[in-house]
């Protein structure tokens, strides 16, 4: 079964979010939505989410999810905005936990904070099914590049967050907390094990070597021609290759207030007594 999927491209962050949704029945899933966010200024717009919003109302679509891959460090969440104006429920892996947990150290959040994943409406598990419309979506657990990261295979297509790139860009880093180079190979095994012709959608492209930004690829393009796990690259290859790249990255610019942020589904810290959101900065912590 195949679902109609729409992109929309941020170029700040080179996120791609997607519509996707069932054409039989008009049932749709949102899936990493941007929130625009000058970090100079510290304000929010929602310009790139009210392309998705006026996308959503314009085609007359039901949504039934807002959808995240994984708590992403390069853009902040639309999630509770694009849900307030269409609708549908808030869903991550139940990893986030994880990922609350160590972050909550990190940035020493307020005690009303909790790790259990609360902040989300619904906590998706390896091997849980739903469905948008019709169409069957089965959710695989892909850690690795966080302990949050989840592949939603959604009819004949799969939209695998940051866990691989278009074949020419290869695959996430994996030096974030939780994140792991050998871990990541496994879980992306999972996915090339997909039928060949499954499509395949990414949430970032970077147009490596100056061509245009892509997003859509298939699991047998990925197994033939992925510059870090295709050909049948080793476990011990692509460690040794992924480890020496992340050595030489640095982090992602909005890290700080996006992870702060993504934590809580996509909602500010609480006000303080003036009624203003801060976001922290740790010293010398990341």
């Amino acid at each position: 079964m195949t679902p109609a999927v729409t992109p929309f491209f941020h170029a700040d962050s080179n996120t791609i979010s997607y519509v996707v949704s069932d054409p039989a029945t008009s049932a749709a899933a949102i899936i990493d939505a941007v929130l625009d966010f000058n970090v100079a200024s510290g304000r929010t717009h929602t310009a790139s989410a009210d392309q998705i919003v006026e996308h959503v109302k314009a085609q007359g679509l039901e949504v039934h999810w807002v959808i995240e891959t994984h708590a992403h460090a390069d853009h902040l969440s639309a999630a509770p905005y694009v849900r307030d104006c269409v609708g549908g429920k808030i869903g991550i892996g139940e990893g986030i936990r994880d990922v609350q947990s160590h972050f909550r150290e990190v940035f020493n959040l307020e005690p009303s904070f909790t790790a259990n994943g609360e902040a989300f409406d619904q906590l998706f598990g390896d091997g849980d099914t739903f469905n948008i419309g019709n169409i069957p979506v089965n959710v695989m657990h892909t850690p690795g590049h966080t302990p949050s990261c989840m592949t939603y295979v959604v009819g004949d297509s799969a939209f695998v967050g940051d866990t691989l790139f278009m074949p020419d860009g290869g695959t996430a880093r994996a030096d974030f907390p939780g994140g792991d180079a050998a871990t990541l190979y496994r879980s992306i095994q999972r996915i090339l094990e997909l039928d060949s012709d499954t499509r395949i959608f990414v949430c970032h492209d970077y147009g490596p070597g100056g061509r245009e930004i892509s997003w859509q690829t298939t699991v047998g393009e990925q197994r033939a021609k992925n510059i870090h796990v295709g050909t049948g690259k080793t476990e011990n290859e692509f460690v040794e290759l992924r480890s020496t790249r992340d050595a030489q990255l640095s982090l992602p610019s909005l890290i700080v207030p996006a992870i702060q942020i993504n934590i809580r589904a996509g909602e500010m810290p609480p006000p303080e007594d003036n009624g203003v959101s801060y976001i922290k900065i740790p010293i010398n912590q990341l």
